[in-house]
């Protein structure tokens, strides 16, 4: 008897503790173009403002990532691919930061 209820409670904890898997979705940055960026097609634009900002922190061997520098370049970002949309989001970077 008290087999069963250990069992039957090692189950239902079991069943408590599952969480469902997420799937994983990879993106290929060199391949987003400023107009993908700008409708927020592949993912939100602030997700990929701060994978830019870590990217290029690490480039720099910088471990600080300015979250106020973050969002003033998001905007310069944005407003360089509003009138460039076909252009490759990493060339509007390189053009941005020059």
């Amino acid at each position: 008897m008290v087999q069963t209820r250990a069992t039957i409670l090692g189950a239902f904890a079991a069943l408590l503790l599952a969480v469902p898997a997420q799937a994983q979705v990879l993106v290929d940055v060199s391949k987003i173009s400023c107009d993908q960026y700008i409708t927020q097609r592949i993912t939100h634009m602030q997700t990929v403002n701060v994978w830019l900002a870590g990217f290029y922190a690490g480039r720099r061997n910088n471990p600080v990532v300015d979250t106020q520098a973050l969002n003033k370049n998001g905007n310069k970002l944005s407003r360089f691919c509003e009138s460039h949309r076909e252009m490759p989001l990493l060339d509007a970077v390189e053009a941005n930061t020059k």
